[in-house]
C-alpha cells in the first residue's frame, strides 16, 4: 500500500511540475508577465500508466495527452524520472524530486494563446529549467516558423537556441507585422 501511495505522490508531483514548466514560457510574449498561465488542473490521459519506484520512473504510454487550460501536450510516451530523498525523521514519507521528463513519438505542444512546438523527442530538465526538442523540431507562432536539428528553450532566461548539423542550416520564416494604415 505504501508503494501505491508513493506512486500517486509521484503522479501528483508531476502534475505540479507541469504547472511550473509552462508558466515561464508565458514570458515569451514581451508585454505579458511571467507566471500568468492557467491555473486549472492538468489531466493526463494515456493507454497505460506504469509507476516503478525502484527505477524512479512513472511512464505514460499510448496516445498520451496532457491537458491544462493553457496548453496541451501530445506524444506516444512520457517518462518522468524522479529521485527520492531519504525519509525525514518527522515523517514516514520520502521526499521526491523530479529530475527530467522525456516525451517521445510525435511530440506536439500546443499553447492556447498560440504557438505550436513539434518534434520526435522533448526532454525537460527540472534543475536547469531547460527544454530540448529533437527529431525534426519546429516551433510555429502564427505564420512564423523556426526549424533546425535541435531547439533548446532556456525557460529561466527567456531565451532559445536553434542548432543544425554542418551540412544543414537553421531555417526561420518570419512575416514582419505592419501597422494598419501603412501602405507600400
Amino acid at each position: 500500500m505504501s508503494g501505491l501511495r508513493h506512486s500517486l505522490l509521484i503522479v501528483f508531483a508531476t502534475l505540479l511540475w507541469m504547472t511550473f514548466l509552462f508558466d515561464p514560457a508565458q514570458s515569451a510574449q514581451p508585454n505579458e508577465q511571467v507566471g500568468k498561465g492557467g491555473t486549472g488542473p492538468i489531466v493526463i490521459n494515456s493507454n497505460t500508466l506504469e509507476a516503478d519506484d525502484k527505477k524512479g520512473t512513472v511512464i505514460f504510454t499510448g496516445d498520451v495527452e496532457a491537458k491544462r487550460d493553457d496548453f496541451t501536450i501530445y506524444c506516444q510516451k512520457m517518462v518522468i524520472h524522479y529521485e527520492k530523498s531519504p525519509e525525514k525523521s518527522d515523517s514516514r514519507e520520502a521526499a521526491t524530486k523530479i529530475d527530467r521528463i522525456v516525451a517521445t513519438g510525435d511530440v506536439k505542444i500546443i499553447r492556447t494563446e498560440g504557438g505550436v512546438a513539434t518534434g520526435q523527442k522533448a526532454v525537460y530538465y527540472q534543475q536547469d529549467e531547460k527544454l530540448t526538442l529533437t527529431g525534426k523540431p519546429m516551433v510555429k507562432q502564427g505564420d512564423n516558423t523556426v526549424e533546425g536539428d535541435r531547439i533548446t528553450l532556456f525557460l529561466k532566461e527567456d531565451r532559445s537556441v536553434v542548432e543544425s548539423s554542418k551540412d544543414k542550416k537553421v531555417k526561420a520564416v518570419i512575416f514582419p507585422k505592419q501597422d494598419k494604415g501603412q501602405g507600400l
